[in-house]
Protein backbone atom coordinates (compact mmCIF):
# COMPACT_ATOMS: atom_id res chain seq x y z
CA UNK A 1 0.00 0.00 0.00
CA UNK A 2 1.45 3.42 -1.09
CA UNK A 3 -0.91 5.54 0.32
CA UNK A 4 -2.46 3.87 3.55
CA UNK A 5 -0.77 1.95 6.32
CA UNK A 6 -2.82 -1.14 7.63
CA UNK A 7 -1.64 -2.55 10.43
CA UNK A 8 -3.51 -5.27 12.54
CA UNK A 9 -3.53 -4.23 16.23
CA UNK A 10 -1.45 -6.30 18.70
CA UNK A 11 -2.97 -4.49 21.58
CA UNK A 12 -6.31 -5.49 20.45
CA UNK A 13 -6.43 -8.76 18.27
CA UNK A 14 -9.33 -8.74 15.66
CA UNK A 15 -9.12 -5.21 14.84
CA UNK A 16 -7.87 -3.44 11.81
CA UNK A 17 -5.92 -0.31 11.87
CA UNK A 18 -6.69 1.61 8.36
CA UNK A 19 -4.21 4.89 8.14
CA UNK A 20 -4.36 7.34 5.44
CA UNK A 21 -1.11 7.75 4.76
CA UNK A 22 0.16 10.72 2.67
CA UNK A 23 0.67 13.46 5.53
CA UNK A 24 3.09 15.59 3.09
CA UNK A 25 -0.01 16.71 1.65
CA UNK A 26 -2.76 16.19 4.45
CA UNK A 27 -3.90 12.84 3.26
CA UNK A 28 -5.21 14.53 -0.02
CA UNK A 29 -7.45 11.63 -2.20
CA UNK A 30 -6.17 10.44 -5.73
CA UNK A 31 -6.86 8.09 -7.55
CA UNK A 32 -4.29 5.74 -5.91
CA UNK A 33 -5.95 5.91 -2.24
CA UNK A 34 -9.23 5.33 -3.65
CA UNK A 35 -8.36 2.47 -5.13
CA UNK A 36 -6.74 1.44 -2.09
CA UNK A 37 -9.35 2.20 0.31
CA UNK A 38 -11.78 0.21 -2.64
CA UNK A 39 -9.45 -3.00 -1.81
CA UNK A 40 -9.54 -2.69 1.58
CA UNK A 41 -12.75 -2.56 2.27
CA UNK A 42 -13.58 -4.95 -0.82
CA UNK A 43 -11.07 -7.89 0.45
CA UNK A 44 -9.36 -7.35 3.58
CA UNK A 45 -12.09 -6.12 6.04
CA UNK A 46 -14.08 -9.19 5.01
CA UNK A 47 -10.97 -11.56 6.34
CA UNK A 48 -12.39 -13.74 9.50
CA UNK A 49 -9.53 -12.85 11.92
CA UNK A 50 -10.86 -8.97 11.32
CA UNK A 51 -13.88 -7.87 13.48
CA UNK A 52 -13.25 -3.90 14.20
CA UNK A 53 -11.79 -1.74 11.27
CA UNK A 54 -10.49 1.47 12.74
CA UNK A 55 -9.73 5.01 10.45
CA UNK A 56 -7.64 7.49 10.79
CA UNK A 57 -5.45 10.15 8.99
CA UNK A 58 -1.17 9.95 9.94
CA UNK A 59 0.63 13.46 10.08
CA UNK A 60 -1.41 16.70 11.22
CA UNK A 61 -4.84 16.30 9.91
CA UNK A 62 -7.21 13.32 8.97
CA UNK A 63 -8.12 14.61 5.62
CA UNK A 64 -7.90 17.53 3.46
CA UNK A 65 -9.91 16.54 0.59
CA UNK A 66 -8.64 16.08 -3.21
CA UNK A 67 -5.23 16.23 -4.33
CA UNK A 68 -4.07 19.01 -6.31
CA UNK A 69 -2.86 17.14 -9.12
CA UNK A 70 -5.74 15.20 -9.04
CA UNK A 71 -8.38 17.72 -9.40
CA UNK A 72 -5.87 19.78 -11.99
CA UNK A 73 -6.28 16.19 -13.99
CA UNK A 74 -9.79 16.50 -13.90
CA UNK A 75 -10.17 19.90 -15.44
CA UNK A 76 -9.16 18.38 -18.36
CA UNK A 77 -11.26 15.76 -18.67
CA UNK A 78 -14.88 15.22 -20.42
CA UNK A 79 -17.92 14.30 -19.27
CA UNK A 80 -17.44 10.50 -20.14
CA UNK A 81 -14.27 10.43 -18.39
CA UNK A 82 -14.94 12.37 -15.35
CA UNK A 83 -17.93 9.91 -14.89
CA UNK A 84 -15.64 6.99 -14.80
CA UNK A 85 -13.48 9.00 -11.77
CA UNK A 86 -17.01 9.89 -10.09
CA UNK A 87 -18.45 6.62 -10.48
CA UNK A 88 -15.54 4.65 -9.23
CA UNK A 89 -15.33 7.38 -6.25
CA UNK A 90 -19.22 6.56 -5.38
CA UNK A 91 -18.67 3.05 -5.57
CA UNK A 92 -15.30 3.29 -2.83
CA UNK A 93 -18.18 5.11 -0.13
CA UNK A 94 -20.59 2.81 -0.71
CA UNK A 95 -18.25 -0.03 0.12
CA UNK A 96 -16.91 1.73 3.11
CA UNK A 97 -20.82 2.91 4.70
CA UNK A 98 -21.98 -1.20 4.15
CA UNK A 99 -18.49 -2.71 5.71
CA UNK A 100 -19.43 -5.93 7.24
CA UNK A 101 -17.71 -4.97 10.41
CA UNK A 102 -17.87 -1.79 12.96
CA UNK A 103 -15.99 1.23 11.22
CA UNK A 104 -14.49 3.35 13.82
CA UNK A 105 -13.27 7.04 13.13
CA UNK A 106 -10.51 8.56 15.18
CA UNK A 107 -10.35 12.33 13.53
CA UNK A 108 -8.05 14.98 14.19
CA UNK A 109 -7.02 18.47 12.45
CA UNK A 110 -9.04 18.72 9.53
CA UNK A 111 -11.92 16.89 7.39
CA UNK A 112 -12.02 18.88 4.63
CA UNK A 113 -14.63 17.66 1.34
CA UNK A 114 -14.54 14.09 1.00
CA UNK A 115 -12.26 14.14 4.49
CA UNK A 116 -16.32 14.99 5.78
CA UNK A 117 -17.70 11.77 3.47
CA UNK A 118 -15.07 9.38 5.02
CA UNK A 119 -16.26 10.46 8.61
CA UNK A 120 -19.95 9.65 7.50
CA UNK A 121 -19.01 6.53 6.49
CA UNK A 122 -17.99 5.23 10.27
CA UNK A 123 -20.40 4.05 12.33
CA UNK A 124 -18.38 5.69 15.37
CA UNK A 125 -16.66 8.61 15.31
CA UNK A 126 -14.50 10.61 18.02
CA UNK A 127 -12.60 13.75 16.89
CA UNK A 128 -10.18 16.09 18.64
CA UNK A 129 -11.72 19.69 19.77
CA UNK A 130 -10.09 21.56 17.72
CA UNK A 131 -10.94 19.63 14.44
CA UNK A 132 -11.90 21.62 11.46
CA UNK A 133 -14.79 20.51 9.02
CA UNK A 134 -16.17 22.15 5.50
CA UNK A 135 -18.07 21.05 2.96
CA UNK A 136 -15.71 23.36 0.45
CA UNK A 137 -16.94 22.27 -2.87
CA UNK A 138 -19.72 25.06 -3.61
CA UNK A 139 -16.21 27.33 -3.16
CA UNK A 140 -14.72 25.92 -6.48
CA UNK A 141 -18.23 25.46 -8.35
CA UNK A 142 -18.93 21.79 -7.90
CA UNK A 143 -21.07 19.80 -5.17
CA UNK A 144 -20.19 17.44 -2.07
CA UNK A 145 -22.04 15.09 -4.45
CA UNK A 146 -20.42 11.46 -4.25
CA UNK A 147 -20.08 11.77 -0.60
CA UNK A 148 -23.76 13.43 -0.51
CA UNK A 149 -25.90 10.43 0.50
CA UNK A 150 -23.69 9.55 3.25
CA UNK A 151 -23.50 12.73 5.07
CA UNK A 152 -27.04 13.32 4.26
CA UNK A 153 -27.61 9.85 6.52
CA UNK A 154 -25.61 10.84 8.70
CA UNK A 155 -26.69 14.88 9.90
CA UNK A 156 -29.82 14.92 8.32
CA UNK A 157 -31.40 17.27 5.39
CA UNK A 158 -31.49 20.37 7.40
CA UNK A 159 -27.98 20.27 8.54
CA UNK A 160 -27.15 19.55 4.24
CA UNK A 161 -28.60 21.92 2.90
CA UNK A 162 -27.07 24.53 4.91
CA UNK A 163 -23.23 22.93 4.97
CA UNK A 164 -23.87 22.07 1.85
CA UNK A 165 -24.63 25.55 0.30
CA UNK A 166 -22.40 27.35 2.58
CA UNK A 167 -19.19 25.96 2.51
CA UNK A 168 -18.62 26.95 6.00
CA UNK A 169 -15.91 25.77 8.41
CA UNK A 170 -17.29 24.47 11.45
CA UNK A 171 -15.67 22.40 14.35
CA UNK A 172 -15.89 19.63 16.67
CA UNK A 173 -18.32 21.26 18.68
CA UNK A 174 -21.12 21.64 15.97
CA UNK A 175 -19.86 18.64 14.53
CA UNK A 176 -21.05 16.97 17.53
CA UNK A 177 -23.93 18.99 17.98
CA UNK A 178 -25.40 17.68 14.54
CA UNK A 179 -24.38 14.01 14.62
CA UNK A 180 -21.45 13.64 12.19
CA UNK A 181 -19.43 12.71 15.01
CA UNK A 182 -20.32 10.86 18.56
CA UNK A 183 -17.86 11.77 21.05
CA UNK A 184 -15.43 15.32 21.20
CA UNK A 185 -11.79 14.87 22.73
CA UNK A 186 -9.78 17.34 24.33
CA UNK A 187 -6.69 16.55 22.41
CA UNK A 188 -4.73 13.77 21.25
CA UNK A 189 -3.78 11.66 24.37
CA UNK A 190 -7.61 11.45 24.97
CA UNK A 191 -8.34 10.74 21.22
CA UNK A 192 -6.06 7.34 22.07
CA UNK A 193 -7.95 6.80 25.38
CA UNK A 194 -11.14 6.94 23.62
CA UNK A 195 -9.55 4.84 21.58
CA UNK A 196 -8.99 2.35 23.92
CA UNK A 197 -12.10 2.17 26.05
CA UNK A 198 -14.07 2.29 22.67
CA UNK A 199 -12.02 -1.17 21.64
CA UNK A 200 -12.08 -2.26 24.98
CA UNK A 201 -15.96 -2.50 25.00
CA UNK A 202 -16.50 -3.13 21.82
CA UNK A 203 -14.06 -6.67 21.57
CA UNK A 204 -16.72 -7.94 24.45
CA UNK A 205 -19.56 -8.07 22.19
CA UNK A 206 -20.06 -10.81 19.63
CA UNK A 207 -18.78 -10.33 16.10
CA UNK A 208 -21.52 -11.61 14.39
CA UNK A 209 -23.82 -9.59 16.12
CA UNK A 210 -22.33 -6.38 15.39
CA UNK A 211 -22.32 -6.90 11.84
CA UNK A 212 -26.06 -8.23 11.88
CA UNK A 213 -26.59 -5.01 13.81
CA UNK A 214 -25.01 -2.70 11.72
CA UNK A 215 -26.51 -4.23 8.86
CA UNK A 216 -30.48 -3.70 10.45
CA UNK A 217 -29.66 0.17 10.62
CA UNK A 218 -28.35 -0.02 7.33
CA UNK A 219 -31.92 -2.06 5.76
CA UNK A 220 -33.64 0.47 8.13
CA UNK A 221 -32.74 3.78 6.95
CA UNK A 222 -31.31 3.22 3.68
CA UNK A 223 -32.52 3.20 -0.34
CA UNK A 224 -35.15 0.50 0.14
CA UNK A 225 -33.71 -1.83 -2.38
CA UNK A 226 -30.13 -2.53 -3.99
CA UNK A 227 -31.65 -1.36 -7.77
CA UNK A 228 -32.52 2.44 -6.18
CA UNK A 229 -29.13 2.20 -4.08
CA UNK A 230 -27.82 2.10 -7.67
CA UNK A 231 -29.89 4.77 -9.21
CA UNK A 232 -28.89 7.10 -6.32
CA UNK A 233 -25.11 6.42 -6.48
CA UNK A 234 -25.26 7.09 -10.43
CA UNK A 235 -27.23 10.26 -9.97
CA UNK A 236 -24.72 11.59 -7.83
CA UNK A 237 -21.81 10.20 -9.66
CA UNK A 238 -23.51 12.01 -13.13
CA UNK A 239 -24.01 15.40 -11.13
CA UNK A 240 -20.63 15.73 -10.10
CA UNK A 241 -19.05 14.31 -13.41
CA UNK A 242 -21.26 17.08 -15.41
CA UNK A 243 -20.75 20.08 -13.52
CA UNK A 244 -17.09 19.66 -13.34
CA UNK A 245 -16.86 20.41 -16.88
CA UNK A 246 -19.66 23.47 -16.85
CA UNK A 247 -17.77 27.30 -16.82
CA UNK A 248 -18.85 27.26 -13.37
CA UNK A 249 -17.14 24.40 -12.79
CA UNK A 250 -13.92 24.87 -14.41
CA UNK A 251 -13.22 28.11 -13.36
CA UNK A 252 -13.78 27.13 -9.66
CA UNK A 253 -11.41 24.40 -9.93
CA UNK A 254 -9.03 26.35 -12.38
CA UNK A 255 -8.90 29.55 -10.05
CA UNK A 256 -8.34 27.33 -6.73
CA UNK A 257 -5.31 25.94 -8.32
CA UNK A 258 -4.07 28.88 -9.38
CA UNK A 259 -4.73 30.51 -6.01
CA UNK A 260 -6.99 33.39 -7.02
CA UNK A 261 -10.35 34.51 -6.60
CA UNK A 262 -13.13 32.94 -9.29
CA UNK A 263 -15.21 35.14 -11.51
CA UNK A 264 -18.00 35.03 -9.47
CA UNK A 265 -16.84 37.12 -7.18
CA UNK A 266 -16.17 41.18 -7.74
Amino acid sequence: MNTLKLEHSSRHPGVLNVALNRPDIRNAFNEAMIDELTHVFSVEVKKPDVKIVTLQGSGPVFSAGGDLNWMKRSVELNVEQNLVETRTLSKMFALMNECPKPLIGFIHGAAIGGGVGLTSVCDMVVATQDTQFSLSEVRLGIVPACIGPFVTAKIGATHSRSLFISAERFGAKRAYEIGLIHEVAADQAALEASRERILGNMLQCGPQAMSVAKQLVLDLTWPESREKMGDCLEYVSKTLAELRVTPEGQEGLKAFLEKRKPGWIR
